[in-house]
């Protein structure tokens, strides 16, 4: 089964360039995050004309997530617990039926957390956490679970091209990066990580200072694997070449292979 992940940033805006990669990627289930959209504008009938299944957990302007499978979905689960008070829409978690099983998989589009020093940064902790409290209700479920989006953590200096210019940032900062290695010790895998160990290999490349020529890139992008499901890994890839095309988003896919 073949499962990806992408920040479109505006699913309006990037239809085309989705429709093109849906079709000649070819996943089986993906995860998209800042659709921007409300539920009813998400454009279903251009995604189940390709034969896709749709879940969407939408917010106007801003956020919005959404899942796509070409397989049935069970279980669809919008918002994370631990806020009911919580009206950002940043998680979408949902089963899908595998040829050997069920599947977990989640779309996640974390928290920015800038400008620091304003409540933006501790409402990413706090989110985080919540992040945190449900994988790890999902690992005693002992599942094949994929959690994957938009994690806004650049996890080691070789996820960023200048580790310097990102210090005060709070996709940098410290309490950020512990959120990543929480979830690693909960036992759950980093799928491009375990495949390649490189680096340079970024997943997100701002619009302004020609960042994209010049390869100025971070890795915010995260495929976390439960044990279940890290045992069937395959592959796990970047689809880099996609900020080059046409009214890209400043994000790109990434995708993994699991034998379910």
């Amino acid at each position: 089964m073949k499962i990806a992940t992408w920040n479109v940033n505006s699913i309006k805006v990037r239809l085309d360039a989705a429709l093109g990669w849906l079709q000649q990627a070819k996943p089986d289930v993906v995860a998209l995050q800042e659709i921007k959209c409300v539920d009813e504008n998400f454009p279903r009938e251009a995604f189940e004309g390709l034969g896709y299944n749709c879940a969407v957990h939408g917010q106007k302007t801003y956020n919005g997530v959404a899942l796509l499978s070409r397989r049935p979905m069970e279980d669809v689960t919008p918002r994370l617990p631990g806020n009911d008070g919580d009206e950002q829409s940043r998680y979408l978690e949902a089963l899908v039926q595998g040829d050997k099983g069920m599947v977990r998989v989640a779309s996640i589009y974390a928290p920015n957390g800038n400008p620091m020093g304003t409540e933006k940064f501790p409402y990413k902790l706090a989110w985080l956490e919540r992040l945190n409290a449900r994988a790890k209700a999902l690992r005693a479920g002992e599942e094949p679970v994929v959690l994957m989006g938009d994690y806004n953590i650049i996890p080691e200096e070789k996820d960023c091209y200048d580790p310097k210019a990102w210090m005060g940032d709070a996709l940098f900062q410290p309490e950020s990066r512990a959120m990543y290695r929480r979830l690693a010790n909960l036992g759950y895998t980093d799928a491009f990580r375990a495949r390649n160990a490189l680096p340079g290999q970024y997943t997100f490349w701002d619009y302004q200072a020609g960042s994209w020529r010049k390869n100025q890139g971070i890795r915010i992008d995260h495929m976390f694997l439960s044990p279940q499901a890290a045992d069937r890994l395959k592959d796990c890839q970047i689809d880099r070449d996609m900020r080059d095309g046409d009214k890209p988003s400043d994000h790109v896919p990434v995708w993994c292979i699991l034998d379910i």
